[in-house]
């Protein structure tokens, strides 16, 4: 009994440590952040345009080429068809990647496989 009562001290103790540890760690990091400031508004009465759609505008980013774009591309620019190997080299892809493609773009009916390995 009175090595449990022995090993529960050491373990609240450890515990205390910890905490203080965690205060001292919760500190720094507030420290770090930037404080914010709150700005008091007046408070206005907000009225909603009468008449009037309000007009969305999406953000207009720049379409990168996905892997079946550049797949694709790859294909449909060879006139005789292209192997893996062929695709592996211009794509830069691994075998994994373009097996997908390949899947996904067979499906969609945008390739189709002329014999094993060759895609046209």
């Amino acid at each position: 009994m009175k090595k449990m009562k022995d090993q529960l001290k050491s373990v609240s103790k450890s515990l205390v440590s910890l905490s203080k540890q965690v205060d001292k760690l919760t500190k720094q990091v507030d420290k770090l952040q930037p404080a914010k400031r709150t700005v008091a508004k007046k408070a206005a009465p907000k009225r909603k345009p009468v008449g009037r759609k309000a007009v969305v505008r999406r953000a207009t980013r720049a379409k990168s080429m996905t892997v079946l774009d550049t797949v694709y591309n790859v294909i449909k620019r060879s006139r005789k068809g292209v192997t893996i190997a062929v695709l592996k080299e211009k794509t830069g892809f691994d075998s994994r990647q373009l097996s997908n493609a390949l899947y996904k773009l067979s499906k969609k009916g945008m390739v189709r496989a002329k014999s094993r390995g060759l895609y046209v």
